[in-house]
């Protein structure tokens, strides 16, 4: 587990995705229950990978597009 997605997680607001799977990582268990739901993850590399996926979503989501215009013109200046 990357350590960062680790400590992204356990910064995340209390009762969240996130911050569920980190407590349970961190507690060594599989089993995790958030917002109603119950998940049984098979291993503590697959919850890893979970939270992996839940930060890259947001980082995805938080990323704004950027834009490139440019100009040309055929004028001959002389």
């Amino acid at each position: 587990m990357d350590p960062s997605v680790l400590a992204w997680a356990l910064a995340q607001p209390a009762g969240s995705r996130a911050a569920a799977l980190a407590a349970a990582y961190t507690g060594g268990t599989t089993h995790v229950s958030f917002e109603g739901r119950t998940v049984e993850y098979r291993s503590l590399d697959e919850l890893g990978r979970a939270l992996a996926v839940l930060r890259g979503a947001e980082n995805s989501a938080a990323r704004r597009p950027s834009v490139t215009l440019a100009r040309f013109s055929r004028e001959r200046t002389g």
